[in-house]
């Protein structure tokens, strides 16, 4: 009965980041530097707001788009923090997650053939879904820019059949950030142009060096721009499955249909949760940023005095230096320094085959943690030069 399944999902391959994160639990004493999870607690408050919605009994539907008490802490939350102005009536969904708010973005705005840019090296989560909903990813290149996308790489990619460009900054794998010039440069090479933009913004609130700015607050851009943001990076809230989208009412009455017939509503005890992470957690991120500035400094100079080629990240909790100089591929490298040293990192080439030549580290994890890893990252790679 196989031959019944939809070609689209037949296709759709397993992540690379979960195969090496799986293959870690076969090794006795391995040490993970993989997944894209805050190793902090979720603070107590929220846990405690959380339990509070269950003993009062607040476990039925929410309204489809979400709780309107969260929504307007959510609208007020991204005005506070980044000048972004959203109703919380009718620009405002709360999803499942930042990746459930992607997928009823594109399963809004694609039809069949419709083509979406993306920047590459890139979170493969997207590309399934563009697919799924009947669109064809196109990549970018952004290896020999920085790995950003800027306005110049980009314009020779735009077609006709353009219907949605993604942007996804701070980025995964890379942590780079894009400037408020090369944001500007974007919105006006985009801003007349018939397409949208999905800004891809789960990391905002771990930019290290600036802040944060979205695209969608320059210009045009608001009323084509689609902002998914979420309290999985922010509260330490990956388990809680809490997303946004912030998008103009036109779009939003659109999107909360295919969310709607999708998962109702998303868990209303996630809900009173995040309404205590928005308002009275609102600074939360701020004593994890500072650690992982701290991290990712400690990271970076271990990883450059052992002969690593990277550029330092401003954002997000990743490092993806090239490993070209030690004649591997992504995969024999992260498969020998795992068999050889028990250290797991995700290759490049789970990030598209632009990521090939590349390996990520999470530096997510506790210092000691870290510490011990790259000792034996540096064992692994002197053996190979």
């Amino acid at each position: 009965m196989e031959h019944l399944i939809n070609p689209q999902v037949k296709e759709i391959q397993i992540s690379g980041i979960r195969k090496i994160s799986n293959l870690v639990s076969t090794i006795p004493g391995a040490l993970t530097l993989t997944i894209g999870q805050p190793d902090f607690p979720t603070p107590r408050h929220i846990i405690e707001a959380g339990q509070r919605a269950l003993e009062q009994n607040k476990t039925v539907y929410t309204p489809n788009p979400g709780l309107l008490e969260l929504r307007e802490a959510a609208s007020q939350f991204v005005l506070h923090k980044y000048g972004q102005q959203y109703r919380a009536a009718d620009e405002i969904i709360v999803t499942v997650g930042a990746s459930e708010a992607v997928d009823i973005t594109l399963r809004t705005i694609l039809t069949p053939g419709a083509e979406v840019i993306l920047p590459a090296p890139i979170y493969p989560g997207y590309e399934p879904l563009i697919r799924l909903a009947g669109g064809v990813p196109v990549y970018v290149d952004t290896r020999e820019n920085g790995l950003k996308l800027t306005a110049d790489l980009l314009e020779p990619h735009l077609t006709d059949k353009t219907r949605c460009v993604i942007l996804c900054y701070p980025s995964n794998p890379t942590g780079q950030v894009l400037s408020e010039q090369e944001l500007a440069d974007l919105a006006r090479l985009l801003e007349d142009k018939d397409l949208f933009v999905l800004s891809d913004e789960i990391y905002s609130e771990l930019v290290y060096e600036d802040q944060h700015r979205s695209i969608a607050t320059i210009g045009k851009l608001r009323e084509k721009t689609i902002v998914i943001n979420g309290l999985s990076k922010s509260h330490a809230m990956t388990g809680w499955r809490i997303g946004f989208t912030f998008a103009p009412a036109y779009l939003t009455q659109h999107m909360v249909k295919v969310h709607q017939y999708n998962v109702t509503c998303a868990s209303s005890v996630s809900q009173y949760a995040a309404l205590e992470a928005l308002t009275n957690g609102i600074d939360d991120a701020l004593p994890m940023r500072e650690a992982y500035v701290s991290r990712r400094d400690y990271v970076y100079e271990r990883l450059k005095s052992m002969g690593f080629e990277l550029d330092k990240p401003n954002g997000a909790f990743y490092l993806f230096p090239s490993i070209a100089r030690f004649g591997l591929s992504s995969q024999e490298f992260a498969m020998r320094l795992l068999q050889e040293e028990h250290v797991a990192v995700v290759p490049g080439d789970a990030f598209t085959a632009y990521g090939e030549g590349y390996m990520r580290i999470s530096y997510a994890y506790s210092q000691e943690v870290l510490e011990q890893a790259l000792d034996r990252v540096e064992r692994f790679v002197s053996k190979l030069v």
